[in-house]
């Protein structure tokens, strides 16, 4: 059977694809553990690049995160500042409007006198802080780890929960801390009730395209 140009170009086409999709199944950890890593750390640039006068890049990082997060001022770290975590009249003093309205509260991204707003809440910090470090350590325990019980996930979540709730219908005020351990609680939870569900998934697309592969090695050898 003569081969044309157009099913030889095929033919590679497929094949790449093929290990391109091996390559991701293969090193999934790997890229979820970089993604999580570049938006866990992209927030911490904010603060850095207004210190430094760079404001053009870090007005980006604020505008991107503030669909993902509230970025309350009062609910999140600032850097180069006298504090790491600056309360309301320390804020106010610092600059901020002292406003009943969230959204302009929110706008606050800090001062020189204040320092610099994180562009990520502290709560979403431990979350994703949580859930790249479980990752990291998922790497090692990988091959005889089994899903986290459903049970024990819903008793972990139940403190971010209970910590976010009863500070939304304002019964009390968090704190930076219990706002940590919750956060931090819930993201290792969600890696280990869900990673090992990936993994099997991942294996089985693995197999499958390396099945496919080898059929596809073989045609010319049967045309």
């Amino acid at each position: 059977m003569t081969t044309t140009p157009s099913s030889t170009r095929d033919s590679t086409l497929t094949r790449t694809a093929n290990r391109l999709v091996i390559g991701m199944a293969r090193h999934w950890l790997a890229i979820f553990n970089t993604v999580w890593a570049i938006y866990l750390f992209t927030p911490f640039l904010a603060p850095l690049f207004m210190q430094l006068g760079w404001t053009a890049p870090a007005s980006v990082i604020y505008a991107i995160y503030s669909v993902l997060c509230h970025q309350l001022p009062d609910h999140s770290y600032f850097l180069f500042g006298p504090s790491l975590v600056p309360q309301a009249p320390e804020l106010i003093a610092g600059g901020m409007t002292a406003s009943a309205s969230l959204f302009v509260e929110r706008a606050f991204i800090g001062s020189p006198e204040v320092g610099w707003k994180v562009a990520l809440c502290q709560r979403d910090v431990a979350i994703y802080a949580g859930v790249l470090l479980a990752g990291i350590s998922y790497a090692f325990v990988r091959q005889r780890t089994r899903p986290l019980p459903f049970k024990v996930f819903v008793l972990l979540v139940i403190p971010i929960a209970v910590d976010g709730l009863t500070q939304l219908v304002g019964w009390r005020e968090s704190n930076w801390w219990l706002r940590t351990l919750t956060g931090a609680l819930f993201g290792i939870a969600a890696v280990y009730l869900a990673y090992p569900y990936v993994e099997d998934a991942m294996r089985e697309v693995m197999e499958s395209e390396l099945a496919r592969q080898s059929a596809l090695q073989q045609l010319p050898h049967e045309a």
